[in-house]
């Protein structure tokens, strides 16, 4: 008698590696493997060594397990495109999230037909990736790197969803590619897209056998690496927030309309009936360690008082220049007077930080996004218990914690929906 297949499995594909999560019908992980890139090749534009770095995070869960697996849902890194020939099959290598194409006249020739709030924008996006792609000869159809290891399952490479496909150029409204697309790119090139959530084809016998999973096992469409992130925290309803505090600070806010704001790198990535809306400052645990190494930042912050304010007025950055919330390439980090006791200077750049932050999230509600209503916190700041005292005082709001840092925990999460639905419509 076969397993009752009841497992989500989500697949993370990252800039080193991927990660696999088995989810439970509870959303309790049972079970997580990991497969570094470098581990399988060198090349890491290479979809060889994506696939045999896919492979062997699979390999390393029970397979007991994978016997049970019922959906699966991939996420990859934004923006990255690979060309595939006449069977679908990868032509030659891929471009990578953070690759630049070098000819000027792709990214003027977005500039010309792209509509201001599109994602498209840049020699860095998706799109213009994907024009320099579609030059090589042979190609016959570009995708992201999710639909590709997804298409490893399915059969079907050239499925993509709504959040991979927004930086190639994908209108999240109209639910469509545009026509001013036609004039950079031929549209038969481009992939076909599904809402994130939705079905996209079952796991052939071929992959079943190579990777001992059901065949009858369901495909869903999945989405970005940072969306996935998001959702693994936990925030699930609009007005749900995370912050990142990295390098940079990075903000997120789940809504009920989608928000955009060109000038400051705003856009919106759909799910399903919400949208997840975004801006990063440059400030963040850069601006930090210009001054202060982690070390000197625990100890100093463990002798300060959260609740008594500093009364600095600073703009912490790392350099001259901020994109958000507010864009201003020449704006200086504004770091004076610095007193003479380090304590008192680190409170105030954390000061700082928490005021950028809190204008982050009241400027996604100028633009339409529901208020802040919960806040989690992701990155190595959020370790901090004085930065978070702080934050509390200035952002006042609900902190809660993250259930989650895993990506692939947050795609398995579409996996474990689809479960549920289907449980429901036929009990």
């Amino acid at each position: 008698m076969r397993e009752p297949t009841s497992l989500a499995l989500g697949i993370d594909v990252g800039t080193s590696g991927v990660r696999a999560v088995l989810l439970d019908a509870t959303a309790q992980v049972v079970g997580f493997s990991t497969a570094r890139m470098t581990d399988n090749g060198a090349d890491l534009r290479d979809p060889a060594v994506w696939q045999r770095t896919f492979a062997a995070a699979l390999s390393n869960l029970e397979p007991a397990a994978r016997a049970k697996v019922g959906a699966i849902s991939v996420d990859g890194t934004s923006g990255t495109v690979l060309p595939l020939d006449a069977t679908g099959r990868a032509l030659g290598k891929a471009l990578l999230y953070n690759d630049s194409v070098a000819d000027p006249e792709i990214p003027a020739a977005i500039a010309e037909v792209a509509p201001p709030t599109s994602a498209a924008h840049g020699a860095s996006s998706g799109l213009a990736r994907a024009m320099h792609l579609a030059a090589r000869p042979g190609v016959r159809r570009i995708v992201h790197q999710a639909d590709w290891i997804a298409g490893l399952l399915s059969g079907r490479p050239w499925v993509s969803d709504e959040s991979n496909a927004l930086k190639t150029g994908y209108d999240p409204v109209s639910r469509r590619w545009p026509d001013w697309l036609g004039s950079l790119i031929a549209p038969d090139l481009l992939p076909e897209v599904r809402p994130t959530g939705q079905p996209t084809g079952l796991v052939t016998a071929e992959a079943a056998e190579q990777y001992g999973l059901p065949q009858e096992a369901a495909l869903i469409a999945g989405m970005t690496d940072g969306c996935a992130s998001f959702l693994a925290t936990g925030a699930d309803r609009p007005g749900d927030g995370v912050t990142a505090l990295g390098t940079t600070l990075t903000l997120k806010l789940l809504s009920d309309r989608p928000v955009f704001d060109p000038n400051c790198g705003i856009y919106s990535h759909r799910l399903g009936s919400l949208w997840l809306a975004g801006g990063a400052s440059n400030s963040g645990g850069g601006a930090l360690a210009v001054h202060f190494t982690a070390e000197e930042i625990a100890a100093l912050s463990a002798r300060i008082d959260p609740d008594r304010e500093s009364a600095l007025d600073y703009y912490p950055l790392p350099k001259v220049g901020e994109r958000f919330p507010t864009a201003d390439p020449d704006l200086a980090p504004r770091i004076l007077p610095r007193p003479e006791d380090d304590r008192l200077f680190l409170q105030g750049l954390l000061e700082g930080i928490a005021r950028i932050e809190a204008a982050g999230y009241r400027r996604l509600a100028e633009l339409g996004a529901p208020p802040l209503a919960r806040l989690r916190s992701v990155g190595r700041g959020a370790s901090n218990t004085c930065w978070s005292a702080i934050r509390r005082r200035i952002v006042t709001t609900e902190m809660t914690g993250a259930e989650s840092e895993e990506a692939a925990v947050g795609v398995a999460r579409l996996a474990l929906d689809h479960l549920a639905n289907r449980r429901v419509a036929d009990p």
